[in-house]
């Protein structure tokens, strides 16, 4: 009797632990460059240009920065933070698996980054272009 109650209880840790990780595995990782370019160009109401992403993430601001001041002017090399020095991995989703993988995370940076660069959130089609233009890297 103890062993089939045992057995049960196992079985059941088993399935809690199994339905956890399910859980969490929709939470990050529930994207794609693809889907993040197909949701900004449709809030832009425009198709993306990887030529003016390439363009805007290269451009200074008014405060001498640009997205190249910490991502480095080759986003599928590692970056350096232009005010602490830390390591960025490389922004390029083709060397780097993980960007572009998790929409909170890339709504996240965006918003961040694009304070700290143009004082302002960047607009839809911004976005789009950059996906557009980070993902055609090899």
């Amino acid at each position: 009797m103890t062993s089939s109650i045992s057995f049960l209880f196992v079985r059941r840790v088993l399935l809690a632990l199994g339905a956890l990780c399910f859980i969490g595995s929709s939470q990050a990782g529930d994207t794609q460059p693809d889907a993040l370019l197909s949701q900004y160009q449709q809030a832009a109401g425009q198709k993306a240009d990887r030529l003016r992403g390439q363009k805007f993430f290269n451009a200074t601001a008014a405060n001498d920065l640009s997205c190249a001041s910490c991502h480095g002017v080759s986003p599928v090399l590692a970056g350096k933070h232009a005010s602490t020095g830390k390591t960025i991995a490389p922004l390029a989703p083709m060397v780097n698996l993980e960007r572009f993988s998790d929409s909170a995370k890339v709504e996240k940076w965006f918003r961040r980054n694009c304070k700290d660069v143009l004082n302002r959130e960047c607009t839809p089609l911004e976005k789009a272009d950059v996906v557009a233009y980070l993902k055609d890297l090899k």
